[in-house]
């Protein structure tokens, strides 16, 4: 009953993503003529020159379903079922909507709407990664570099985006894909914000209680700890220092924990740009 519940949350919240996603399609990328990164930005691109340079009107959901094809055979092969199962209900549903959903541009200052559109896209996709799904396309490739490698997800996709901006811009102007910049830096920047399940943080644990400290780490999000003994510079006590990498969804939640055994424990947390070695990652679904 459990995981039935828990199902049917993520598959609304995949449908809310689909939702917000295709909105921000038809009022802020149309109107302001912006390419999103990723996959999404390819297929708008795709679809564009097809109509000026071929003169061919193919829908949006089309070209996405092709983009998204490899991506998803990568998904089920290496990531999980159920997780590439969700993030294919997400394109398909988002890809359908775009093409529904009049275009109903809310300004015309281009400022406002690649803002606003970054900050409407990065929501959607934290909303999806949430729900343990991806909007498609390069979040893949991303997620399964991050998986073995632990570094930063999402960095990963620059150089592909780059490279989509610097066509968009050779095609249909260089406004428009400097504004596209500001578009995916606001999106970025949102979904950093609301999703970390693939940032890291440092933590380091001044505590009386290390052994306790240790195995509440490890019940909270399997990750083991090393503890370190020292001594206090001022009054010369022995001090014990406990050091452990978390997620940064787990952080907060470790660092409660912690407060609880220990009120008195001396916490710092560092976010980690990189980790060589072995770090556990739940396994997507």
């Amino acid at each position: 009953m459990e995981n039935r519940t828990r199902d049917l949350k993520r598959i609304l919240s995949v449908l809310a993503a689909a939702l917000l996603m295709a909105l921000d399609i038809r009022i802020f990328v149309d109107a302001g003529n912006l390419f999103p990164g990723g996959a999404t930005g390819l297929s708008v691109l795709l679809q564009r020159v097809f109509a000026k340079y071929l003169g061919l009107q193919i829908p949006y959901a089309l070209i996405n379903i092709i983009v998204n094809a490899f991506p998803v055979y990568v998904g089920f092969r290496f990531i999980g079922k159920k997780f590439t199962g969700l993030s294919l209900l997400m394109i398909a549903v988002n890809s359908v909507l775009v093409d529904v959903l009049p275009e109903h541009p809310l300004t015309s200052d281009p400022l406002l709407i690649a803002v606003f559109g970054g900050i409407l896209m990065g929501t959607s996709i934290a909303i999806c990664l949430r729900a343990d799904a991806t909007s498609g396309g390069t979040d893949f490739f991303s997620i399964y570099w991050s998986k073995k490698t632990g570094a930063d997800a999402f960095n990963y996709v620059f150089a592909f985006n780059v490279v989509l901006l610097g066509v968009a811009g050779y095609l249909f102007g260089w406004t428009a894909a400097l504004n596209s910049i500001v578009y995916q830096f606001c999106s970025t920047q949102m979904i950093h914000l609301l999703y970390r399940d693939y940032q890291q943080q440092t933590l380091f644990i001044v505590t009386e209680h290390p052994e306790e400290v240790c195995q509440e780490i490890f019940r909270l999000c399997t990750h083991g700890a090393t503890i370190f003994r020292g001594e206090g510079s001022h009054d010369h006590t022995e001090k014990d220092l406990v050091y452990s990498v978390v997620s940064g969804q787990e952080a907060k939640k470790v660092i409660h924990a912690i407060h609880q055994i220990d009120p008195a424990a001396f916490i710092n947390s560092m976010r980690t740009t990189e980790i060589q070695g072995k770090f556990y990652q739940k396994p997507k679904d």
